[in-house]
């Protein structure tokens, strides 16, 4: 039964109207708009700290490495600064004072991301999740007459922006030797940094 429009003239003006409004169109772009954009964010934050995640794990790894590499040749890798010199001692192809050995590969048991994985043997740096090399900064730290103590500082520039710049060495550990050895700088500059240290 069918109602007259003078009972309903709201049914009758919505059976006159057929589609949506402009206004109508708008707010449910609108919000299609802000749910897609709310929805990229939240993508874009769980892999930035799977990333972070991840790079933690790996540092945790490589400072396992660097322990056992300890106990086999007696002191860490005492490279400079160069994360492709800390890539061939742990492959066994570098000894702690940066002479040529023939060793065991400490990295076969290990799956980490090279910069050059096709030539294992070539020069190599091992990458963190957002492709720079893990870094890596031997040093000797004495304090009066106290026994020497030497160490390592390894570390990941972690996630920056195009127009961030990455720290460089002297930025995260001023001094490689003496009472301030290996003390990393509480520069503003290395607050996105991961580190695992000895």
């Amino acid at each position: 039964m069918l109602l007259a429009p003078a009972v309903c003239p709201f049914v009758t003006m919505r059976r006159l109207r057929s589609g949506f409004s402009l206004i109508e169109l708008i707010t449910v772009i609108a919000i299609i708009a802000v749910l897609t954009s709310a929805g990229f964010r939240l993508v874009e934050g769980a892999k930035e700290r799977a990333a972070i995640h991840r790079a933690r794990a790996e540092l945790a790894v490589l400072a396992q490495l660097l322990a056992e590499y300890r106990r086999e040749y007696g002191d860490f890798p005492q490279t400079a600064d160069s994360p492709e010199l800390l890539y061939r001692a742990l492959t066994g192809r570098l000894g702690p004072t940066g002479g040529a050995i023939n060793g065991r590969d400490l990295l076969t048991a290990v799956s980490l991301v090279r910069s050059n994985p096709e030539v294992p043997d070539g020069p190599n740096r091992l990458l963190d999740p957002w492709g720079g090399a893990y870094e890596y900064v031997y040093f000797t730290q004495q304090a009066g007459s106290a026994p020497e103590r030497r160490g390592y500082v390894l570390f990941s520039c972690g996630a920056r922006r195009a127009t961030e710049s990455r720290p460089t060495r002297m930025q995260v550990v001023p001094s490689t030797a003496g009472a301030e050895g290996g003390v990393i700088s509480e520069s503003p500059l290395n607050a996105k940094n991961l580190y695992a240290s000895q």
